[in-house]
């Protein structure tokens, strides 16, 4: 009879805890309700075309982009996940202009904030394509005998204590780090738990994939023009010319690129003179993952992870990915 080591999400965070110097079981539970909420998403994307949540919601998030409905589901879902954990004083989310302070006797005094976006590429469910969730958590700067204040929010990306995402596709799968490495966890729906998949993924230092918006080509500065030229050429020793895949959910797009090997990049452009993507909920638990699992992510000068934010909506130029993929890229922007 066939043995099985099944691992759950819940089980692994427990077993991790040690890798926290000051672990008290308080990011442990945090994390867990974080996972409860992934499920609550996912089983609402799973039949979004049987209840009536597809579509545009007829509101405006903070960047002027029409919400779907489903994107004030999963804000909503998330954001009442995190206030009953009683771990987190406070979100900051895509879907909201200021920062959601919680208060009461035991919200408000939680040692941890979140940042995210719970749902990206929202759009792409109309037509039955991967989305995704991204958040990214830090300890609390502010005193915690008092409500968390916008600097708690504007923290560099190095100081994450976790981060990680939710990819909602053929199957549903949670990554997540704590700085001691990137495992992956499956979503099992025949029992309901996320299950050890993709234990200490890396990835590869180089590989045939880039990923552009390359009908913004025009807009793009010379240099990003000039790689993704490079990038069509045909040169049988280093397996060019590679393959160009662009989905349109940062999530989807970055999940394939950190497993096979490949770059992702959202270049400054004339449209968006500082980039599209936003630092604190979207680039910074992307970068604090690649560079987990062995890439890098660069504003095309700068770490990622070490831009002191400004703004909670601040937005960046992005590139990640595999390593010798990057510093090619950097070479030919600086």
């Amino acid at each position: 009879m066939p043995s099985y080591d099944i691992t759950s999400l819940n089980d692994f965070i427990i077993r991790k805890q040690k890798d926290f110097p000051y672990a008290t079981g308080d990011l442990s539970s945090l994390l867990h309700h974080i996972g409860t909420a992934a499920k609550m998403v996912n089983a609402k994307i799973r039949k979004a075309g049987l209840v009536e949540i597809l579509g545009k919601a007829g509101l405006e998030n903070p960047q002027g982009e029409e919400q779907q409905k489903l994107d004030r589901y999963a804000d909503e879902v998330f954001i009442g996940a995190l206030r009953s954990s009683g771990q987190c004083a406070g979100v900051a989310s895509e879907e909201n202009q200021n920062e959601v302070i919680f208060t009461g006797e035991f919200a408000g005094k939680g040692k941890y904030i979140v940042c995210m976006d719970p749902l990206d590429g929202s759009s792409n469910i109309d037509v039955n394509v991967s989305v995704g969730s991204v958040f990214s958590i830090y300890r609390r700067v502010s005193e915690r005998d008092g409500e968390a204040t916008v600097a708690d929010f504007l923290q560099e990306g190095s100081r994450q204590v976790a981060a990680g995402y939710v990819i909602y596709g053929s199957s549903t799968m949670l990554v997540y780090s704590t700085g001691n490495g990137v495992n992956g966890f499956t979503l099992d729906p025949t029992i309901g738990e996320f299950c050890l998949s993709h234990p200490n993924m890396k990835t590869p230092d180089a590989g045939r994939t880039y990923s552009i918006n390359e009908g913004n080509y025009i807009k793009f500065p010379d240099g990003v023009k000039k790689y993704i030229k490079y990038c069509q050429e045909n040169d049988p020793s280093t397996g060019r010319p590679y393959i160009s895949r662009y989905i349109g959910s940062l999530v989807s797009d970055f999940h394939r690129n950190m497993l096979t090997g490949g770059i992702f990049l959202y270049p400054p452009s004339i449209s968006y003179p500082s980039g599209k993507l936003r630092l604190v909920y979207e680039c910074n638990p992307i970068a604090f993952i690649i560079e987990q699992a062995g890439g890098v992510a660069t504003d095309g000068t700068r770490r990622i992870l070490s831009i002191q934010p400004e703004s909670l909506h601040q937005r960046t130029p992005f590139y990640c990915g595999s390593p010798d993929m990057i510093r090619k890229l950097v070479s030919m922007c600086c």
